[in-house]
């Protein structure tokens, strides 16, 4: 093995989260440590892309605050993220959705798929 996967080895942390992609709705409870005070924030949006591969694999996810839109990139294997929680799956044609941060009102919804 190379030192690379030794220290990916080493630092590795088994969580599992629920199956999610791109146009899904997902709140992300973040741990967010201010001095000696831990506490949970959650970020909720619609996941815009997912890049990477194993160990470093990270996820985008929009959400609108007022009339502006933040973006944040989680790592997905991270101790900091508590948790994953899927609120609804979108119906989309592309697995990364940037065309979405030019639309606006009611042609940035994504149509939601029925099960």
């Amino acid at each position: 093995m190379d030192l690379i996967q030794v220290v990916e080895n080493e630092f590795k942390i088994e969580t599992e989260y629920p199956k999610f992609g791109a146009g899904d709705t997902v709140t992300v409870s973040y741990k967010i440590r201010e001095g000696s005070k831990e506490r949970i924030q959650n970020f909720r949006g619609v996941v815009i892309q997912i890049r990477g591969k194993g160990k470093t694999k990270t996820f985008t996810v929009r959400k609108m605050s007022g009339n502006i839109g933040v973006e944040r990139i989680f790592p997905m294997y991270t101790p900091f993220i508590d948790s994953i929680e899927v609120n609804k799956f979108g119906k989309v044609r592309r697995k990364r959705i940037f065309y979405l941060r030019g639309l606006t009102g009611k042609k940035a919804r994504i149509k939601e798929k029925r099960f």
